[in-house]
């Protein structure tokens, strides 16, 4: 069978607001695709995909998916269960040697994220066609894409300063408040994606210098008791006369607003710094407005349609991933570093190598970035 006729058999960890949404893309949206099976550990979530995706089949354990799936021939897995258990299924994967899109970020900690990649590393000398992708789907953005390809151009010039925001609308239920105890805090789970966009406009080799970063609870005090904030704001800066600015916030009152400045040495490109829905305009009494998405799929869904494509060809067709794992530990770690440096409120250094300078005296060198 030809890789044009051939269909990737696929199974989806997780059913939550994301992982319903990655079920439907495979079911319905990638043609290339065979979603046969999905898990998760909540019935009322299986009695919905019972409902939604006719033929596909369920499981309450990730194991007995695995298991039984494998045993049909089961080819891909993509994890879109809590960011608790990332690491941990995507290894199980690795080791079967199934192709595995996991959903950001790798892991809430540095350590679990590199045991992905030292996991695929391991994997590849058995399964030498094996794909691994940490989903970044900004990366598969259309306008994101367009910018980086103008700035690869050298349209503006060297990039030298980025800004960019996460700015989710504000939930009323108080649901961060508690989640905070597993997101790895604002910038881990939030900036994610805006440091990883960083890293693929600076260049993936990019090295950090040091680290600052201030944050507020304005609307969710309970967010302390888990040292977390509702609103931050991160500097990153980098060797080589380079610098980022991240915003955050789960507060917005009008919808998701997630937007990117990268200036360069001969101008300057903006992505989304006006959000709207559409391209409708509303004239009322008290003047002319534009709604914006009211969250992040709304702004981003058909950036996700294309990365399951893409991820789905990319098995099919042994080509390259369209990007490097080791980039996904690296931006867990500068997220892990900006969520230490707005709890204690102190700037966080490195020297060239990646490792951490200790500024209370001596150089001494303590744990790598």
């Amino acid at each position: 069978m030809s890789g044009q006729q051939q269909k990737l058999k696929i199974a989806i960890a997780g059913l939550g607001r994301m992982g319903a949404r990655h079920a439907q893309h495979f079911y319905a949206l990638t043609p290339r695709a065979d979603l046969v099976a999905v898990s998760s550990p909540e019935a009322h979530e299986l009695s919905a995909a019972e409902k939604n995706l006719p033929g596909v089949r369920t499981y309450l354990d990730y194991d007995d998916m695995l298991e039984a799936e494998c045993a049909r021939g089961l080819q891909a897995v993509v994890i879109a269960s809590a960011t608790a258990v990332h690491s941990e299924q995507a290894i199980k994967a690795i080791q079967r040697g199934l192709h595995v899109l996991c959903e950001k970020p790798l892991s809430t900690g540095v350590e679990k994220s590199q045991a992905v990649v030292d996991a695929y590393t391991s994997s590849l000398r058995r399964y030498p066609s094996q794909k691994v992708v940490c989903g970044f789907s900004r990366r598969f953005d259309a306008s994101y894409r367009d910018a980086h390809d103008k700035m690869s151009s050298g349209l503006i010039g060297v990039p030298s300063v980025f800004r960019s925001q996460t700015c989710d609308k504000l939930d009323p239920t108080g649901f961060f408040v508690e989640y905070a105890q597993f997101s790895g805090g604002i910038f881990v789970d939030c900036s994610i994606h805006d440091i990883d966009l960083a890293l693929w406009f600076f260049g993936e080799d990019s090295r950090v210098k040091s680290v600052t970063a201030v944050g507020i609870t304005a609307v969710e005090p309970g967010l302390r008791k888990y040292d977390d904030r509702d609103n931050a704001l991160g500097l990153v800066e980098f060797y080589g006369g380079k610098i980022a600015q991240l915003f955050c916030s789960r507060m917005m009152a009008a919808g998701q607003e997630d937007s990117t400045e990268i200036t360069g040495t001969k101008g300057k490109l903006a992505i989304n710094t006006q959000p709207q829905t559409n391209l409708v305009n509303i004239y009322e009494a008290t003047g002319i407005r534009r709604e914006i998405p009211p969250h992040y799929y709304g702004r981003f869904r058909d950036a996700f349609i294309t990365e399951a494509n893409e991820f789905t060809a990319c098995c099919l067709d042994d080509t390259p991933p369209p990007m490097k794992l080791q980039g996904a530990v690296n931006a867990v770690r500068i997220g892990c570093a900006l969520q230490e440096a707005l709890i204690s409120g102190k700037k966080i250094e490195f020297d060239e190598d990646g490792s951490r300078v200790d500024s209370s005296g001596g150089g001494e060198l303590r744990a790598r970035l």
